[in-house]
């Protein structure tokens, strides 16, 4: 069922939203019918602690039953999954940067070459740093010095399903196979699922997918049954460093509001958060990360929007042309006939 956002207040001096249109903050579960609901959950992933172990992915598959996805890198990097997949319920992406040693990441194109302050490239080639492939056995500057050494980074961050607020897979779907829990996470029955595959187009991440010789659509579901036993999710119950770190969503977003100053303060300038904010064209999302740098970098769309949200405005011109066109053939046969 297409959902509208609530009414703001008049009188309070904000604008009204458009009744009509799917967006604005609001709290999914009561939205959903749900009485006395529990406090929303959600995860809230710090990339600036993942080391890419990759336990998460692993604890989901155990726990899940969710397939291997194979075993082959990607020969790009040590990732071997590539992307969210109906197999790959966690995916932890490699991002390299090849980057000189001390320079600062906004000062550098996602490629590590130096730009000016026109967003050019520098044409001096001497001060391009070289990629340098893998790291090696030797610590970096061995040879030449911390000074001379030139260097990548490595950005390493779980991507997950993020439950969004205003989530367009359940408007599609026409058999109800998604649903809303009294978490406010949204969860796949793939029992209903007919494998239609609308809900794969509408997602604005790219998370849903169908799995090949099955058909049906798979994603994460937060683990819906570990969370009604007053359990963790597998992925944050295996995550070594806490990364990823589960709880109720008001309680991570200020968690992570002070992480990010946290690190401000300590000069990591690029910190930000992505997902958190309720007036996003998500209405936020229920699993939430603390990046540093562009969300492209990471291959998260800068600024996602619920592509549901102006159906209804949509169906109600396509009822009015429908209409004018009815009215003009009865004027036609009218006016012919007379």
């Amino acid at each position: 069922m297409l959902r509208r956002s609530p009414p703001t207040a008049r009188g309070s001096g904000a604008v009204l939203p458009d009744p009509n249109s799917l967006y604005g903050p609001l709290d999914p579960a009561p939205d959903a019918g749900y009485v006395n609901a529990p406090p929303r959950m959600g995860f809230f992933t710090d990339t600036s602690v993942c080391i890419g172990c990759k336990a998460c992915e692993v604890a989901c598959k155990e726990w899940n039953g969710v397939p291997e996805s194979g075993l082959d890198l990607l020969g790009m990097s040590y990732d071997n999954t590539g992307a969210l997949t109906a197999n790959s319920w966690r995916h932890v992406a490699f991002v390299e940067q090849p980057r000189p040693a001390g320079q600062h990441p906004p000062s550098a194109d996602v490629l590590g070459e130096p730009v000016n302050a026109g967003g050019q490239r520098s044409v001096d080639a001497g001060s391009t740093p070289q990629f340098l492939g893998m790291p090696g056995a030797q610590p970096p500057g061995r040879g030449t010095g911390v000074e001379g050494r030139t260097d990548f980074r490595w950005l390493m961050m779980s991507d997950v399903c993020k439950h969004c607020t205003h989530a367009a897979c359940l408007d599609v779907c026409p058999t109800g196979s998604l649903f809303r829990t009294e978490f406010g996470t949204v969860v796949v029955q793939e029992d209903i699922c007919n494998g239609c595959g609308y809900c794969i187009s509408a997602c604005p991440y790219g998370v849903i997918d169908q799995r090949k010789g099955d058909g049906r659509a798979w994603k994460c579901t937060l683990c819906y049954d570990r969370l009604g036993a007053g359990m963790t999710p597998a992925c944050a119950q295996a995550c070594p460093t806490e990364s990823i770190q589960y709880g109720p969503l008001d309680e991570l977003r200020e968690r992570a509001a002070a992480r990010v100053a946290t690190l401000r303060g300590r000069g990591v300038s690029e910190a930000r958060l992505y997902g958190h904010d309720p007036d996003d064209g998500v209405g936020g999302d229920g699993a939430f990360f603390l990046l540093l740098d562009e969300p492209e970098v990471y291959g998260l769309p800068p600024d996602p929007v619920v592509t549901t949200r102006d159906l209804p405005k949509m169906w109600r011109r396509a009822g009015l042309a429908a209409l004018a066109m009815a009215a003009a053939t009865v004027a036609a046969f009218v006016g012919g006939s007379s």
